[in-house]
Protein backbone atom coordinates (compact mmCIF):
# COMPACT_ATOMS: atom_id res chain seq x y z
CA UNK A 1 0.00 0.00 0.00
CA UNK A 2 1.89 2.83 -1.05
CA UNK A 3 1.61 6.38 1.11
CA UNK A 4 2.97 9.82 0.20
CA UNK A 5 3.57 12.48 2.38
CA UNK A 6 1.42 15.64 0.51
CA UNK A 7 2.30 19.03 1.50
CA UNK A 8 -0.73 20.28 1.46
CA UNK A 9 -1.82 18.28 4.52
CA UNK A 10 1.67 18.01 6.17
CA UNK A 11 0.64 13.85 6.66
CA UNK A 12 1.67 10.73 5.11
CA UNK A 13 -1.49 9.12 3.04
CA UNK A 14 -2.47 6.29 1.76
CA UNK A 15 -2.14 6.46 -1.81
CA UNK A 16 -5.94 6.65 -4.22
CA UNK A 17 -5.49 7.82 -7.91
CA UNK A 18 -8.73 9.28 -9.29
CA UNK A 19 -8.60 6.44 -11.75
CA UNK A 20 -8.37 2.89 -10.49
CA UNK A 21 -5.00 1.81 -12.50
CA UNK A 22 -4.11 4.72 -14.17
CA UNK A 23 -2.60 8.43 -12.27
CA UNK A 24 -2.00 11.83 -13.88
CA UNK A 25 1.15 13.41 -12.27
CA UNK A 26 2.58 17.23 -13.50
CA UNK A 27 5.94 18.22 -12.70
CA UNK A 28 7.37 21.85 -13.03
CA UNK A 29 9.85 21.58 -15.83
CA UNK A 30 12.53 24.01 -16.49
CA UNK A 31 13.18 27.58 -17.61
CA UNK A 32 14.67 26.86 -20.84
CA UNK A 33 16.85 29.98 -20.66
CA UNK A 34 20.54 28.18 -19.71
CA UNK A 35 21.89 24.59 -18.64
CA UNK A 36 19.97 22.65 -15.74
CA UNK A 37 21.93 22.30 -12.53
CA UNK A 38 22.45 19.45 -10.64
CA UNK A 39 20.32 20.87 -7.95
CA UNK A 40 17.20 20.87 -11.05
CA UNK A 41 17.78 17.82 -11.88
CA UNK A 42 17.85 16.36 -8.51
CA UNK A 43 13.91 17.60 -8.81
CA UNK A 44 13.43 15.90 -12.31
CA UNK A 45 14.82 12.66 -10.61
CA UNK A 46 12.43 12.56 -7.64
CA UNK A 47 9.59 12.71 -10.68
CA UNK A 48 11.13 9.74 -12.07
CA UNK A 49 11.37 7.85 -9.03
CA UNK A 50 7.82 8.06 -8.46
CA UNK A 51 6.87 7.30 -11.79
CA UNK A 52 8.70 4.28 -11.87
CA UNK A 53 7.57 3.40 -8.43
CA UNK A 54 4.30 4.05 -9.34
CA UNK A 55 4.73 1.80 -12.34
CA UNK A 56 6.39 -0.75 -9.83
CA UNK A 57 3.08 -1.17 -7.86
CA UNK A 58 1.22 -2.22 -11.15
CA UNK A 59 -0.11 1.94 -12.36
CA UNK A 60 -0.53 3.60 -15.82
CA UNK A 61 1.33 6.94 -15.64
CA UNK A 62 0.18 10.25 -17.91
CA UNK A 63 3.17 12.24 -16.75
CA UNK A 64 3.08 15.69 -18.05
CA UNK A 65 5.99 18.17 -17.71
CA UNK A 66 6.11 22.07 -18.52
CA UNK A 67 8.64 23.90 -20.61
CA UNK A 68 8.85 27.71 -19.59
CA UNK A 69 9.97 29.01 -22.53
CA UNK A 70 8.33 32.77 -22.19
CA UNK A 71 9.03 34.50 -19.13
CA UNK A 72 11.50 37.91 -18.25
CA UNK A 73 14.74 34.79 -17.89
CA UNK A 74 13.80 33.59 -21.12
CA UNK A 75 13.69 36.77 -23.12
CA UNK A 76 16.90 38.39 -22.05
CA UNK A 77 18.88 35.19 -22.58
CA UNK A 78 17.88 35.28 -25.63
CA UNK A 79 18.66 39.36 -26.13
CA UNK A 80 22.17 38.29 -24.29
CA UNK A 81 23.05 35.52 -27.26
CA UNK A 82 21.37 36.97 -29.86
CA UNK A 83 19.31 34.00 -30.61
CA UNK A 84 15.14 34.27 -30.90
CA UNK A 85 12.89 33.09 -28.04
CA UNK A 86 12.23 29.96 -30.25
CA UNK A 87 15.69 29.29 -31.03
CA UNK A 88 17.07 29.62 -27.76
CA UNK A 89 14.88 27.58 -25.32
CA UNK A 90 14.80 24.71 -28.45
CA UNK A 91 18.66 24.99 -27.53
CA UNK A 92 18.03 24.26 -23.90
CA UNK A 93 15.45 22.30 -24.06
CA UNK A 94 17.10 20.11 -26.15
CA UNK A 95 20.06 19.99 -23.41
CA UNK A 96 17.44 19.44 -20.50
CA UNK A 97 16.09 16.33 -22.88
CA UNK A 98 19.36 14.93 -23.39
CA UNK A 99 20.25 15.17 -19.23
CA UNK A 100 17.37 12.79 -18.48
CA UNK A 101 18.80 10.92 -20.96
CA UNK A 102 22.08 10.36 -19.42
CA UNK A 103 20.34 10.46 -15.94
CA UNK A 104 18.45 7.27 -17.27
CA UNK A 105 15.10 9.44 -16.32
CA UNK A 106 12.38 8.09 -18.03
CA UNK A 107 11.09 10.86 -20.12
CA UNK A 108 7.60 12.49 -19.52
CA UNK A 109 4.39 11.23 -21.62
CA UNK A 110 3.97 14.72 -22.67
CA UNK A 111 6.58 17.44 -22.59
CA UNK A 112 4.69 20.72 -23.30
CA UNK A 113 5.33 24.30 -23.98
CA UNK A 114 3.96 27.76 -22.70
CA UNK A 115 3.98 29.42 -25.88
CA UNK A 116 1.75 26.44 -27.39
CA UNK A 117 -0.88 26.96 -24.69
CA UNK A 118 -1.18 30.95 -24.91
CA UNK A 119 -5.10 30.07 -25.78
CA UNK A 120 -5.56 28.08 -23.01
CA UNK A 121 -4.06 30.90 -20.30
CA UNK A 122 -6.34 33.68 -21.93
CA UNK A 123 -9.87 31.58 -21.11
CA UNK A 124 -8.93 30.82 -17.87
CA UNK A 125 -7.97 34.51 -17.13
CA UNK A 126 -10.92 35.78 -19.48
CA UNK A 127 -12.82 33.30 -16.76
CA UNK A 128 -11.07 34.72 -13.64
CA UNK A 129 -12.12 38.40 -14.39
CA UNK A 130 -15.59 37.57 -15.30
CA UNK A 131 -15.73 35.38 -11.73
CA UNK A 132 -13.92 39.12 -10.24
CA UNK A 133 -10.93 36.54 -8.74
CA UNK A 134 -8.66 38.97 -11.42
CA UNK A 135 -8.56 42.15 -12.25
CA UNK A 136 -6.90 44.48 -15.13
CA UNK A 137 -4.44 47.38 -14.33
CA UNK A 138 -2.12 49.98 -16.54
CA UNK A 139 0.16 47.00 -16.83
CA UNK A 140 -1.45 44.19 -16.85
CA UNK A 141 -4.15 41.22 -15.59
CA UNK A 142 -3.58 40.66 -11.76
CA UNK A 143 -5.14 37.46 -9.44
CA UNK A 144 -6.70 38.92 -6.20
CA UNK A 145 -5.70 37.04 -3.39
CA UNK A 146 -8.38 38.21 -0.93
CA UNK A 147 -10.58 36.99 -3.26
CA UNK A 148 -9.05 33.30 -2.35
CA UNK A 149 -10.49 31.81 0.95
CA UNK A 150 -7.58 29.09 1.36
CA UNK A 151 -4.78 31.03 -0.49
CA UNK A 152 -1.05 30.38 1.14
CA UNK A 153 -2.85 27.01 2.86
CA UNK A 154 0.01 24.71 1.49
CA UNK A 155 2.55 26.52 2.09
CA UNK A 156 1.62 27.63 5.95
CA UNK A 157 0.58 30.69 5.59
CA UNK A 158 -2.50 31.19 7.79
CA UNK A 159 -3.38 34.62 7.09
CA UNK A 160 -3.23 37.30 4.03
CA UNK A 161 -1.44 40.09 6.13
CA UNK A 162 1.61 37.89 6.34
CA UNK A 163 2.07 37.34 3.16
CA UNK A 164 3.03 40.93 2.18
CA UNK A 165 6.75 40.24 3.90
CA UNK A 166 7.11 36.96 2.05
CA UNK A 167 6.31 37.67 -1.61
CA UNK A 168 8.60 38.72 -4.24
CA UNK A 169 8.52 42.21 -5.31
CA UNK A 170 8.57 43.31 -8.77
CA UNK A 171 8.07 46.42 -11.50
CA UNK A 172 4.25 45.84 -12.33
CA UNK A 173 1.48 47.97 -11.02
CA UNK A 174 -1.05 46.31 -8.85
CA UNK A 175 -3.94 47.13 -6.40
CA UNK A 176 -2.00 45.29 -3.46
CA UNK A 177 1.44 44.03 -3.58
CA UNK A 178 0.35 40.87 -2.69
CA UNK A 179 -0.93 40.30 -6.29
CA UNK A 180 0.59 38.34 -8.99
CA UNK A 181 0.29 38.77 -12.68
CA UNK A 182 -1.60 36.85 -14.78
CA UNK A 183 -1.25 38.56 -17.93
CA UNK A 184 1.47 41.46 -18.44
CA UNK A 185 0.74 44.23 -21.17
CA UNK A 186 3.55 45.03 -23.81
CA UNK A 187 6.70 46.83 -22.99
CA UNK A 188 9.44 48.11 -24.79
CA UNK A 189 11.78 45.34 -22.98
CA UNK A 190 9.68 42.60 -24.56
CA UNK A 191 11.27 43.01 -28.43
CA UNK A 192 9.23 41.37 -30.32
CA UNK A 193 7.75 38.68 -27.89
CA UNK A 194 3.92 39.13 -27.38
CA UNK A 195 0.38 37.63 -28.19
CA UNK A 196 -2.38 39.73 -29.68
CA UNK A 197 -5.19 38.58 -27.50
CA UNK A 198 -8.68 39.88 -26.73
CA UNK A 199 -7.53 40.63 -22.93
CA UNK A 200 -4.84 42.68 -24.82
CA UNK A 201 -1.35 42.48 -26.03
CA UNK A 202 1.14 41.19 -23.86
CA UNK A 203 2.59 37.81 -22.15
CA UNK A 204 1.16 35.42 -19.47
CA UNK A 205 2.85 35.54 -16.21
CA UNK A 206 4.75 32.73 -14.93
CA UNK A 207 2.03 30.63 -13.05
CA UNK A 208 -1.09 30.43 -15.08
CA UNK A 209 1.56 28.70 -17.71
CA UNK A 210 1.45 26.08 -15.51
CA UNK A 211 -2.29 25.82 -14.48
CA UNK A 212 -3.30 26.05 -17.59
CA UNK A 213 -0.62 23.08 -19.25
CA UNK A 214 -1.37 20.66 -16.53
CA UNK A 215 -5.80 21.21 -16.29
CA UNK A 216 -5.39 21.02 -20.49
CA UNK A 217 -3.96 17.82 -20.39
CA UNK A 218 -4.51 16.02 -16.70
CA UNK A 219 -8.10 17.59 -16.23
CA UNK A 220 -9.08 20.07 -13.68
CA UNK A 221 -8.86 17.48 -11.03
CA UNK A 222 -6.05 15.47 -10.85
CA UNK A 223 -3.46 12.93 -9.11
CA UNK A 224 0.08 14.48 -8.46
CA UNK A 225 1.81 17.24 -8.82
CA UNK A 226 5.69 17.14 -8.16
CA UNK A 227 8.55 20.33 -8.09
CA UNK A 228 11.07 21.55 -5.65
CA UNK A 229 10.34 22.45 -2.29
CA UNK A 230 11.59 26.21 -3.80
CA UNK A 231 8.61 26.37 -5.70
CA UNK A 232 5.73 25.91 -2.70
CA UNK A 233 5.68 29.82 -2.15
CA UNK A 234 4.77 31.33 -3.94
CA UNK A 235 4.48 29.41 -7.67
CA UNK A 236 2.25 26.42 -6.30
CA UNK A 237 0.53 28.54 -4.03
CA UNK A 238 -0.80 31.05 -6.90
CA UNK A 239 -1.31 27.68 -9.02
CA UNK A 240 -3.72 26.74 -6.72
CA UNK A 241 -5.73 29.97 -6.42
CA UNK A 242 -6.23 30.39 -9.39
CA UNK A 243 -6.81 26.63 -11.07
CA UNK A 244 -9.35 26.50 -8.17
CA UNK A 245 -10.93 29.93 -8.59
CA UNK A 246 -10.91 29.14 -12.07
CA UNK A 247 -12.56 25.27 -12.24
CA UNK A 248 -14.80 25.16 -8.31
CA UNK A 249 -12.76 22.44 -8.18
CA UNK A 250 -9.96 20.69 -5.68
CA UNK A 251 -6.50 20.94 -8.34
CA UNK A 252 -4.63 18.32 -6.89
CA UNK A 253 -5.30 15.78 -4.86
CA UNK A 254 -1.22 14.65 -3.82
CA UNK A 255 1.31 17.42 -3.84
CA UNK A 256 4.77 16.24 -3.68
CA UNK A 257 7.53 18.43 -2.71
CA UNK A 258 11.56 17.52 -2.97
CA UNK A 259 14.30 18.76 -0.81
CA UNK A 260 17.16 21.14 -2.38
CA UNK A 261 20.73 20.10 -3.20
CA UNK A 262 23.23 22.41 -1.00
CA UNK A 263 26.88 22.62 -0.99
CA UNK A 264 28.67 22.73 2.14
CA UNK A 265 28.67 26.33 2.02
CA UNK A 266 25.15 26.94 1.54
CA UNK A 267 22.80 27.17 -1.42
CA UNK A 268 23.45 26.67 -4.70
CA UNK A 269 22.45 28.81 -7.71
CA UNK A 270 23.68 30.67 -10.55
CA UNK A 271 23.48 34.07 -9.20
CA UNK A 272 25.96 33.02 -7.02
CA UNK A 273 28.07 31.21 -9.42
CA UNK A 274 28.52 27.99 -7.44
CA UNK A 275 26.03 25.62 -9.68
CA UNK A 276 27.48 22.18 -11.24
CA UNK A 277 25.87 20.97 -14.20
CA UNK A 278 26.51 17.08 -15.33
CA UNK A 279 29.01 19.00 -18.07
CA UNK A 280 30.97 20.10 -14.65
CA UNK A 281 30.54 16.55 -13.29
CA UNK A 282 31.82 14.63 -16.76
CA UNK A 283 35.32 16.67 -16.72
CA UNK A 284 36.10 15.48 -12.89
CA UNK A 285 35.66 12.17 -13.97
CA UNK A 286 31.99 11.20 -13.04
CA UNK A 287 29.56 9.77 -14.79
CA UNK A 288 24.89 10.93 -14.15
CA UNK A 289 24.56 7.52 -13.17
CA UNK A 290 26.90 8.43 -10.07
CA UNK A 291 24.94 11.42 -9.49
CA UNK A 292 21.59 9.51 -9.83
CA UNK A 293 23.33 7.03 -7.09
CA UNK A 294 24.16 10.24 -4.88
CA UNK A 295 20.35 11.01 -4.98
CA UNK A 296 18.91 7.31 -4.06
CA UNK A 297 21.20 7.89 -0.68
CA UNK A 298 18.79 10.59 0.95
CA UNK A 299 15.29 10.72 1.20
CA UNK A 300 13.61 12.63 -1.17
CA UNK A 301 11.96 15.40 1.36
CA UNK A 302 15.31 15.87 3.12
CA UNK A 303 18.00 18.78 2.05
CA UNK A 304 21.42 16.87 0.23
CA UNK A 305 24.62 18.11 0.76
CA UNK A 306 26.79 18.04 -2.07
CA UNK A 307 30.19 17.57 -2.56
CA UNK A 308 32.98 15.54 -4.97
CA UNK A 309 34.09 13.52 -2.34
CA UNK A 310 30.29 12.10 -1.53
CA UNK A 311 30.37 11.79 -5.05
CA UNK A 312 33.97 9.78 -5.06
CA UNK A 313 32.56 7.57 -2.49
CA UNK A 314 28.96 6.85 -4.62
CA UNK A 315 31.13 6.00 -7.97
CA UNK A 316 33.09 3.19 -5.55
CA UNK A 317 30.02 1.72 -4.53
CA UNK A 318 28.68 1.66 -7.97
CA UNK A 319 31.82 -0.13 -9.81
CA UNK A 320 31.51 -2.61 -6.28
CA UNK A 321 28.05 -3.46 -7.32
CA UNK A 322 28.95 -3.41 -11.00
CA UNK A 323 31.77 -5.97 -10.27
CA UNK A 324 29.49 -8.16 -7.84
CA UNK A 325 26.96 -8.54 -10.67
CA UNK A 326 29.73 -9.43 -12.96
CA UNK A 327 31.30 -12.55 -10.31
CA UNK A 328 27.10 -13.29 -9.81
CA UNK A 329 26.58 -14.12 -13.52
CA UNK A 330 29.68 -16.22 -13.76
CA UNK A 331 29.67 -18.15 -11.20
CA UNK A 332 26.11 -19.05 -11.11
CA UNK A 333 25.86 -20.22 -7.28
CA UNK A 334 23.63 -22.66 -6.32
CA UNK A 335 21.48 -21.89 -2.93
CA UNK A 336 18.17 -20.87 -1.71
CA UNK A 337 15.20 -18.50 -2.55
CA UNK A 338 14.98 -15.47 -0.33
CA UNK A 339 12.93 -13.45 -3.23
CA UNK A 340 9.94 -13.29 -1.33
CA UNK A 341 11.54 -11.87 1.70
CA UNK A 342 13.86 -9.63 -0.09
CA UNK A 343 10.68 -8.39 -2.65
CA UNK A 344 8.24 -7.54 1.22
CA UNK A 345 11.40 -5.39 1.91
CA UNK A 346 11.73 -3.38 -0.82
CA UNK A 347 8.23 -3.40 -1.30
CA UNK A 348 7.49 -1.61 1.76
CA UNK A 349 10.55 0.83 1.68
CA UNK A 350 9.35 2.51 -1.56
CA UNK A 351 5.95 2.40 -0.69
CA UNK A 352 6.76 3.95 2.31
CA UNK A 353 7.05 7.63 1.18
CA UNK A 354 9.59 6.40 -1.47
CA UNK A 355 12.09 5.88 0.96
CA UNK A 356 14.70 4.91 -1.42
CA UNK A 357 18.05 4.60 0.90
CA UNK A 358 16.29 2.18 2.54
CA UNK A 359 14.99 0.20 -0.45
CA UNK A 360 18.88 0.52 -1.72
CA UNK A 361 19.90 -0.73 1.39
CA UNK A 362 17.54 -4.11 0.66
CA UNK A 363 19.13 -4.18 -2.46
CA UNK A 364 22.95 -4.24 -0.96
CA UNK A 365 21.75 -6.85 1.13
CA UNK A 366 19.86 -9.45 -1.48
CA UNK A 367 22.97 -8.55 -3.18
CA UNK A 368 25.38 -9.79 -0.60
CA UNK A 369 23.58 -12.54 0.77
CA UNK A 370 26.28 -15.78 0.02
CA UNK A 371 22.87 -18.00 0.61
CA UNK A 372 21.00 -16.78 -1.90
CA UNK A 373 20.95 -18.86 -5.58
CA UNK A 374 22.71 -16.29 -7.74
CA UNK A 375 19.95 -16.91 -10.86
CA UNK A 376 17.43 -16.19 -9.16
CA UNK A 377 19.06 -13.48 -7.52
CA UNK A 378 20.05 -11.84 -10.37
CA UNK A 379 16.13 -11.75 -11.61
CA UNK A 380 15.20 -10.18 -8.31
CA UNK A 381 17.90 -7.41 -8.34
CA UNK A 382 17.08 -6.84 -12.28
CA UNK A 383 13.60 -6.07 -11.41
CA UNK A 384 14.68 -3.81 -8.00
CA UNK A 385 16.81 -1.61 -10.56
CA UNK A 386 13.56 -0.92 -12.50
CA UNK A 387 13.11 1.24 -9.71
CA UNK A 388 16.09 2.46 -8.55
CA UNK A 389 17.25 2.88 -12.61
CA UNK A 390 21.19 2.21 -12.02
CA UNK A 391 20.94 0.85 -15.91
CA UNK A 392 23.18 -2.68 -14.25
CA UNK A 393 24.31 -5.20 -16.51
CA UNK A 394 22.54 -8.23 -15.81
CA UNK A 395 24.38 -9.91 -18.22
CA UNK A 396 27.84 -10.56 -19.88
CA UNK A 397 28.45 -8.98 -23.18
CA UNK A 398 30.56 -11.07 -25.40
CA UNK A 399 33.95 -9.77 -25.68
CA UNK A 400 36.82 -10.37 -27.41
CA UNK A 401 39.93 -10.61 -25.43
CA UNK A 402 42.97 -9.67 -27.53
CA UNK A 403 45.52 -12.61 -27.62
CA UNK A 404 48.56 -9.81 -25.73
CA UNK A 405 45.66 -9.70 -22.63
CA UNK A 406 45.43 -13.70 -22.71
CA UNK A 407 49.32 -14.21 -23.12
CA UNK A 408 49.66 -11.42 -19.47
CA UNK A 409 46.96 -13.23 -17.85
CA UNK A 410 48.03 -16.42 -18.48
CA UNK A 411 51.58 -15.25 -16.66
CA UNK A 412 49.73 -14.07 -14.26
CA UNK A 413 47.93 -17.32 -13.22
CA UNK A 414 51.34 -19.05 -13.10
CA UNK A 415 52.65 -16.06 -11.04
CA UNK A 416 49.88 -16.53 -8.64
CA UNK A 417 50.31 -20.39 -8.13
CA UNK A 418 54.08 -19.49 -7.01
CA UNK A 419 52.76 -17.31 -4.78
CA UNK A 420 54.98 -14.28 -6.32
CA UNK A 421 51.93 -11.53 -5.72
CA UNK A 422 54.75 -9.05 -6.37
CA UNK A 423 54.87 -9.81 -10.41
CA UNK A 424 50.66 -11.00 -9.96
CA UNK A 425 50.30 -7.26 -9.35
CA UNK A 426 52.50 -5.85 -11.76
CA UNK A 427 50.84 -8.03 -14.39
CA UNK A 428 47.37 -6.84 -13.18
CA UNK A 429 48.86 -3.22 -13.59
CA UNK A 430 49.80 -4.23 -17.39
CA UNK A 431 46.36 -5.51 -18.44
CA UNK A 432 44.52 -2.78 -17.19
CA UNK A 433 46.78 -0.51 -19.13
CA UNK A 434 45.70 -2.12 -22.17
CA UNK A 435 41.52 -1.57 -20.97
CA UNK A 436 40.97 -4.75 -19.32
CA UNK A 437 40.16 -5.45 -15.69
CA UNK A 438 41.43 -8.90 -14.18
CA UNK A 439 39.67 -9.76 -10.89
CA UNK A 440 40.50 -13.05 -8.46
CA UNK A 441 37.52 -15.15 -7.31
CA UNK A 442 37.56 -18.89 -5.81
CA UNK A 443 36.63 -19.77 -9.38
CA UNK A 444 39.99 -18.50 -11.03
CA UNK A 445 40.41 -15.38 -12.57
CA UNK A 446 37.64 -13.19 -14.14
CA UNK A 447 38.68 -10.72 -17.19
CA UNK A 448 36.23 -8.04 -18.29
CA UNK A 449 36.69 -4.71 -20.39
CA UNK A 450 37.59 -2.09 -18.07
Amino acid sequence: MLELYNTLTREKEVFKPIKKSAVGMYSCGPTVYWYQHIGNLRTALLADFIKRILIYNGYKINHVMNSTDVDDKTINASIKEGLSLKKLTTKYEEIFLSDLDSLNIIRPSKFVRATENIGEMINIIQKLLKKEYAYTASDGVYFSISKFKNYGKIAGIDKIKNVKSRVINDDYDKTNVQDFALWKFYSNEDGNVFWETDIGKGRPGWHIECSAMSMKYLGKNFDIHTGGLDLLFPHHTNEIAQSESFSGKKFVNYWVHGGLLNLKDGKMSKSLGNIYTLSDLRKKGFLPVHYRYLCLQTHYRKPLEFSFESLQAVKNAYEKIKRKLHSLILLRIKGKDFSEKYSKLFLDAINDDLNLPRALNVFWRALEDNDFDSSVKLKLLKRFDSVLGLNLEFKIRKITIPKDVQKLVSEREIARKNKDWGKSDALRGEIQKLGFVVEDTSEGQVVRKA
